[in-house]
């Protein structure tokens, strides 16, 4: 093991991070995703810092496979773009580039400044790699893995905290979950997930901040749900997040079920399938989890007496009841009623195209690519020449800017 060094006002050296070599983890670079890794080493071909983050270093450690994989870099947004011809900015408070992949996306984020002050709202402020991983949310996610030298950097003491099994907060908790309440839903679920203790002033705070999170989009909450039901251990996560004040929020209605036998068995039967699908390489359907949710809790006063469509019109008007506020799109949510009339021995005729029909037909996404791990990083791909778009204006034939191609020529780069 290494340590990092820096030298503070007085020139006096100060440790700030410990660097384990490749022999002292278990992460190797043949568990990186070919297209993360990829835009890791054309990052630092440029010049940039650039290292896998998050939690799928968390994951690796743990010995599971990651589903996704995050990048974070000294590059700007705007560097960033102009190295990928399928990057594209996002976001308003802090900004971050997506690649855009064939059914993926790899998310790039530049270091983050913590010199200014946590309450004064200004987070797009771009900072070092150390003042970064003093602004993640837990320890356990603040690692940072190099795959071109095999060094896992540790600024935190995550390494200490995954040889205790606990969960810290880095942010002061002061701030932390009343700045984003949803990191109170994700330390439950990293609690469940990894086993891990939360500390127990990680404890108390959740418990004294839990009213915040109806201050929570409903979006971000929805989105939060769906990763709940697609985790393996849906139910455990559901019933520690009413133990701790918090399911009520995001599903009332369905938690004041939540302790009858066969809402229990049907999520237990759920977190059987998503695991074995997990195993396989596979995935269950989104239909499926939100099934497993409302199945137990639809009732029918007379379906003997009634017509396909109006149990399904019924079943759906009951769905919405049990999910909401959550939001899920209304197709994933009919394909889950129509499993439901499935187990009636029912079927619904589609002479009425369903949300799912009505959804336009989904363009090929022209800045994904299958793959990118095989492009030589020195390739730069030549701009093609073009001819210029001409328009009659006034009865006079006046020269038009040529279309964009690429995103970086739409942002003027």
């Amino acid at each position: 093991m290494f340590i990092r060094y820096r030298n503070d006002s007085g020139g006096r050296s100060l440790p700030v991070a410990k660097i384990y070599t490749q022999k002292e983890h278990p992460i190797a670079a043949s568990q990186i995703d070919r297209d993360a890794l990829w835009a890791v080493r054309k990052i630092q071909a440029a010049g940039g810092e650039a290292y896998i983050v998050g939690g799928a270093i968390r994951d690796m450690l743990l010995g599971r496979r990651p589903k996704d994989f995050d990048v974070a870099t000294s590059l700007s947004p705007r560097q960033v773009q102009r190295l990928f011809w399928n990057a594209r900015i996002i976001g308003r408070r802090f900004r971050i580039v997506h690649l855009f992949f064939s059914g993926k996306i790899i998310e790039v984020t530049t270091f983050r400044s913590d010199e200014e002050n946590f309450e004064d709202g200004r987070n797009n402020v771009y900072g070092t790699i150390e003042q970064d991983a003093r602004r993640r949310d837990f320890s356990i996610n603040s690692l940072y893995y190099n795959p071109s030298n095999g060094q896992l950097l540790d600024f935190n003491d995550a390494m200490q905290d995954f040889r205790r099994r606990t969960i810290r907060s880095l942010i002061p908790l002061s701030y932390s979950f009343s700045e984003d309440p949803v990191r109170m839903i994700r330390a439950i679920k990293y609690h469940v997930t990894t086993g891990f203790e939360l500390k127990r002033d990680v404890r108390k705070a959740i418990k004294r901040n839990a009213g915040n999170i109806e201050h929570c989009s409903i979006s971000r909450l929805t989105e939060e749900l769906a990763k709940i039901l697609a985790s393996g251990c849906s139910y455990e996560i559901l019933m520690c997040l009413r133990k701790y004040g918090l399911l009520g929020y995001l599903l009332p209605c369905w938690a004041q079920y939540s302790d009858i036998a066969a809402v229990r068995s049907s999520m237990e039967e759920l977190d059987r399938k998503v695991r074995e699908a997990k195993d396989g390489g596979e995935a269950v359907g989104k239909e499926m989890q939100l099934y497993a949710l409302i199945k137990p809790l639809m009732a029918f006063d007379d379906p003997a007496g009634m017509t396909a469509e109006e149990i399904f019109h019924e079943g759906f008007r009951q769905a919405k009841v049990l999910i909401s506020p959550m939001t899920p799109p209304n197709y994933e949510l009919e394909k889950a009623v129509d499993l439901v009339l499935q187990d009636l021995g029912m079927k619904r005729s589609r002479t009425r195209r369903s949300a799912e029909a009505r959804v336009a037909r989904k363009k090929p996404n022209s800045m994904g690519r299958k793959s990118a791990a095989n492009e030589e990083l020195s390739v730069v791909p030549s701009k093609k020449r073009r001819k210029r778009r001409r328009k009659a204006v006034n009865g006079e034939r006046v020269s038009l800017a040529p279309e964009p191609m690429t995103m970086a020529e739409e942002h003027d780069l």
